[in-house]
């Protein structure tokens, strides 16, 4: 039997000057995953689940409106892209709304939720305060007269 391929929920490309498709930057949505290819020659793909979006973000620059055109921004917990940036493609609104449709379902089939990968960034809390109040000495805490 023949591996059936990806079925492609949505694809576009990168507008470049006037809203043309002159670039060699496509985007794709499959039921699952986003994927960007680059390239003309020589490919290169980057793919991230649509499950780990912890956020997105609209931005329509005035050049871009003028077009139709505009960028999505997505904050993905992904170790090589952590922001990945759909930039200058046609009806960003429409895009948004089916990668809204496409993460909750995705999200709903691992049973997760945005807040539930929180904890698994690598932001580092640094703390002014480690420590405070324990004499290093012996471990034990310091008497109010000592501090």
């Amino acid at each position: 039997m023949a591996k059936k391929p990806f079925e492609y929920i949505w694809t576009g490309k990168k507008r470049t000057i006037f809203g043309l498709p002159l670039s060699f930057t496509r985007y794709y949505i499959t039921e699952s995953k986003f994927v960007t290819r680059r390239g003309f020659l020589s490919l290169e793909e980057d793919e991230f689940d649509l499950y780990k979006v912890t956020d997105k973000k609209l931005v329509l620059k005035l050049g871009q409106r003028l077009f139709r055109c505009g960028t999505i921004v997505l904050y993905v917990m992904d170790t090589d892209t952590p922001v990945k940036e759909v930039k200058s493609i046609k009806t960003p609104r429409e895009v948004l709304t089916i990668l809204d449709k496409q993460i909750n379902l995705q999200r709903d089939r691992y049973r997760t939720r945005g807040r539930d990968m929180i904890g698994s960034m690598h932001d580092h809390c640094d703390s002014d305060h480690d420590n405070a109040g324990i004499d290093e000495n012996n471990g034990h805490d310091m008497e109010m007269d000592e501090i």
